[in-house]
């Protein structure tokens, strides 16, 4: 970081950039000094040489004799020329300028700015230390070098008063120099707090879209994958039966196609859309569920308890229908030709019971490829629902899958 970019914080061409010691400037490496540090620093020599020369004017007027007005102006010229090592040695330099200016008033310019910019590049202890110091030191040339002019009280009172100035504009400066430093931390901090917003956020969309897909798609593909095995080990099936299960496979494919067409729906942008959303399946549509397993030859017992399904929230009875949908598509693919019941029971209040049953397969199951992630999913869904999801193998060898939903009343 460089003092160009924070030329608007400066309240005047001698306001220096933040000392390392301030936050975000730890552990960094000073910057080359640029054409502004040089007019700075240029302005700061010259005008600490006018205020030099203005006070050994003073006391060459006061009566001094000539050797001590050459040592007053050598000390003031030293003192200007330390003032190009402020920004590196602020304390020392500060305290050396205190030490000075106690006995050559032609160094009192040098020793203002030097007390600013050490306000401005340190924190308060060491700025107040040597404030105190510059005060003394004040009082110190009032009695040493009096000016005929004013009494011994006023100039103490004066030299008070400037170095009070000096410091408290230096303070003010790094002030507003660690509040924009703060800022800019804050900034970037929100920034990357809303980027990692951003990505969690899609993260969950994808998730959810990933969930939704496994839950629709593998319905509708095992009902495909079981009419087109039929078809392949019966190919001497009578025509009526071959042209149903080809109508079966059709009837499928196209609502795969309206499922998936919905699902990456959510995906573009607002308005692209080519048609109207179809309507998300709830208790409602559980009966064309079954109906579409038993049409695929599986002995499906619905035992629906629920007086009024369209009563059901729209979440929770999508997540219903979910978990059945997904547990009767796991026990036509891993244990077909089985008796499955389906039951559900609940109502306002008590949360509703899904519950699927399927018998132990009586021989060798054909192996059907699948993820593994159902079940998991159906946990993890009933769970952001605000329900429980629990699935296991019964003791006679057959499936079962319960869960619950909440029903507020």
């Amino acid at each position: 970081m460089t003092r160009a970019e924070y030329p608007w914080l400066l309240p005047s061409a001698m306001a220096d950039p933040p000392g390392p010691d301030l936050p975000g400037n730890q552990g960094r490496a000073r910057p080359r000094r640029t054409v502004r540090d040089w007019v700075v620093d240029t302005f700061v020599f010259l005008a600490a040489a006018v205020i030099g020369a203005l006070a050994a004017d003073a006391s060459a007027q006061a009566g001094n004799s000539e050797a001590v007005i050459l040592a007053d102006q050598l000390l003031g010229a030293a003192a200007c020329c330390a003032l190009w090592v402020r920004r590196r040695a602020p304390v020392p330099l500060a305290a050396s300028l205190v030490a000075v200016s106690a006995v050559a008033p032609a160094a009192g310019g040098a020793l203002m700015l030097g007390l600013f910019s050490l306000a401005v590049h340190r924190p308060f202890r060491p700025v107040a230390v040597i404030g105190v110091l510059a005060m003394v030191s004040g009082a110190v040339q009032a009695f040493l070098r009096p000016d005929p002019s004013t009494s011994f009280l006023a100039s103490t009172v004066a030299g008070v008063v400037l170095v009070l100035l000096m410091v408290g504009w230096g303070m003010l400066v790094r002030a507003r120099r660690q509040l924009v430093l703060a800022l800019r931390e804050r900034a970037r901090r929100a920034e990357a707090e809303a980027a990692l917003r951003a990505e969690q956020a899609q993260r969950l969309a994808r998730e959810a879209i990933a969930r939704e897909m496994h839950d629709v798609l593998a319905h509708r593909l095992t009902l495909l994958s079981v009419h087109a095995g039929a078809l392949e080990f019966r190919p001497d099936a009578p025509p009526a039966e071959v042209g149903r299960a080809a109508g079966v496979i059709r009837d499928s494919a196209h609502e795969a196609l309206q499922d998936l067409r919905q699902i990456i729906g959510v995906l573009r942008a607002p308005g692209d859309s080519d048609g109207p959303d179809r309507p998300q399946p709830t208790l409602a549509t559980l009966e064309a569920l079954v109906g579409e397993s038993r049409e695929a030859g599986m002995r499906v017992t619905l035992d629906n308890a629920v007086v009024e399904p369209d009563a059901v929230p729209a979440a929770t009875g999508r997540t219903a229908y979910r978990i059945a949908q997904e547990g009767l598509t796991n026990a036509r693919k891993h244990a077909p030709g089985t008796d499955v019941t389906l039951s559900l029971r609940g109502g306002p209040g008590e949360g509703i019971t899904v519950l699927v049953d399927n018998e132990a397969p009586a021989g060798e199951v054909p192996k059907v490829p699948g993820s593994g992630q159902g079940l998991i999913g159906l946990t993890e869904r009933a769970t952001l629902a605000g329900g429980r999801l629990e699935h296991g193998v019964r003791g006679d060898g057959g499936f079962r899958v319960r869960a619950w939903l909440p029903w507020s009343a």
